[in-house]
């Protein structure tokens, strides 16, 4: 409009900005209005840029968009989500998920007003539904192998210290369970957080931060546990887990889900009876010795993942995390740890002299 931006510069003065607010501000959602308001208000520089207001419209955030939310003081004008009536069973849905997830109203507010569900969280939906139950219902003709089940260790996707050149397995150990049980908490665990951080944060950041978890769980075995074999998709759950209670606690005070400390309590409960029973199986006579039941230690390399990497992911809503130091400074620390560990599965195992299990 060339009456605003008379100079054609892509930018108008924050009072003309609100006065074509006010102007046609009925006509506008609500949430973006508010949002737009925002803006304004914390814009310093006295001027609007009209690629900003555009992505705005269009669902779209720019990075100069954020930073002038993120720098503003961010008040909110009208009630919260939260006391909004009158939705549909998929808008609660989706503002649940906005709660249970999000620490700020108007990120909250935001992914409400774009989150169309397209496309749905298919990643954890695929992890958890076929390729657990379609290899080993399909293929197996079983559902879950028990340790003691003479194709346990006869397969091609568990990690087995003898095997450790056949790079697949660092991956595919996912698919394998320790018993019904071993698979029931990390389907339980995995569905009720993985799947609305998915929502929320997109497949492509998920799915980063669950395999990160994987390798760094077979990785942190055959570092630190070497004569020992890995089942189960503990190290990418504990990974998901981790991160989301870490960001709760980061941000406690913004978090308005309900029952935030009986689900956490819930969450650490299931997480610590799911990791005493690998460490007491870990220990428990082998059903075929002298190959030990599988480590425990993908647990533990999940949740480091989980509280560095996944942190970083998750605080950062929608924004580059290209332009966050800590993003780098944690990228950096596990590309190293991964470096380490191949050079230590190269050549350390034959300098230790270790005895280890025969290949299945």
């Amino acid at each position: 409009y060339p009456q605003f931006d008379p100079d054609n510069t892509g930018y108008i003065s924050t009072e003309k900005f609100r006065a074509l607010l006010q102007r046609h501000g009925s006509e506008l959602d609500p949430h973006k209005l508010e949002v737009l308001l925002a803006l304004a208000d914390s814009n310093s520089e006295g001027r609007i840029c009209y690629q900003d207001f555009v992505n705005l419209m269009s669902n779209k955030r720019s990075n100069s968009f954020r930073q002038a939310i993120l720098q503003g003081n961010r008040r909110l004008c009208s009630k919260a989500l939260l006391e909004e009536t009158g939705l549909s069973l998929t808008q609660r849905l989706i503002r649940h998920v906005a709660y249970e997830t999000l620490p700020r109203e108007i990120d909250r507010k935001w992914y409400y007003d774009s989150y169309t569900c397209c496309p749905p969280p298919w990643f954890m939906i695929t992890i958890t539904i076929v390729a657990f139950f379609l290899y080993n219902g399909v293929v197996l003709d079983r559902f879950v192998l028990q340790v003691t089940h003479p194709l346990y260790l006869k397969n091609s996707l568990l990690y087995h210290p003898q095997l450790r050149a056949q790079a697949w397995r660092y991956l595919t150990y996912i698919f394998m369970h320790a018993g019904i049980e071993h698979l029931g908490l990390n389907v339980i665990l995995q569905l009720l957080v993985g799947v609305p951080l998915e929502m929320v944060h997109g497949a492509a950041r998920i799915s980063f931060v669950y395999i990160a978890g994987v390798v760094a769980g077979s990785l942190a075995v055959s570092v630190a546990d070497m004569t020992a074999p890995v089942v189960g998709s503990s190290g990418g759950v504990y990974a998901l887990v981790s991160a989301h209670l870490a960001n709760i606690v980061m941000n406690w005070s913004g978090m308005k889900c309900q029952f935030k400390l009986l689900r956490m309590a819930v969450a650490l409960i299931c997480m610590s009876f799911e990791f005493g029973r690998a460490v007491w199986l870990r220990f428990h006579p082998s059903a075929y010795p002298p190959c030990p039941h599988p480590s425990f230690m993908a647990h533990l390399g999940g949740v480091v993942v989980g509280i560095t990497l996944g942190v970083i992911i998750l605080r950062n809503y929608e924004q580059r995390l290209q332009d966050q130091s800590l993003w780098w400074i944690f990228i950096s620390i596990y590309l190293i740890f991964v470096l380490f560990a191949i050079f230590w599965n190269i050549f350390a195992y034959n300098l230790l002299d270790l005895k280890l299990p025969p290949p299945p």
